[in-house]
């Protein structure tokens, strides 16, 4: 599994929403500044968050974007999952695998293999379900920390 810019930045947007919530909507242009990002590209995958309820946009001079829940409330892997989909190494272990496998795979019944993707598959997801947007924070905290003249 590859992780694309959209699904990597993505994660990048609501990272740096959470890092400056004030109550106050936060402007794209601003996360695009501070991410390094082109602002249409981020422009895109805000409207992707904002349909699926994740941010909330605000329109106006003093408009951007808002968290619609706290930290805690986001994995990793709901905002990946968003923007790129299944997150399963191959096919035949991703949300509907009986449905690939029967259609696409004549091996399915004798693949061994079958069981290292469904073991990777299974890790990816219980890193990426365990870990949310609050443990982002605390780790960008912690690396803040570390930084020493």
């Amino acid at each position: 599994m590859k992780v694309s810019t959209k699904g990597r930045y993505a994660l990048r947007m609501m990272l740096d929403l959470a890092t400056n919530q004030t109550g106050e909507p936060v402007r794209l242009r601003d996360v695009a500044r501070r991410q390094k990002i082109s602002e249409k590209y981020l422009e895109q995958i805000a409207a992707i968050l904002n349909k699926a309820g994740f941010v909330r946009s605000v329109r106006g001079p003093q408009g951007g974007y808002l968290l619609q829940k706290v930290p805690e409330a986001y994995t990793v892997g709901m905002i990946l999952r968003l923007t790129e989909g299944s997150l399963a190494p191959v096919g035949c272990v991703g949300e509907d695998p009986a449905g690939f496998c029967a259609g696409e795979c004549q091996m399915a019944r004798a693949c061994v293999t079958r069981r290292l993707w469904k073991q990777l598959n299974d890790a990816i997801n219980g890193v990426v379900d365990r870990v949310t947007l609050a443990d982002l924070l605390a780790w960008q905290a912690e690396a803040a920390d570390d930084y020493v003249i």
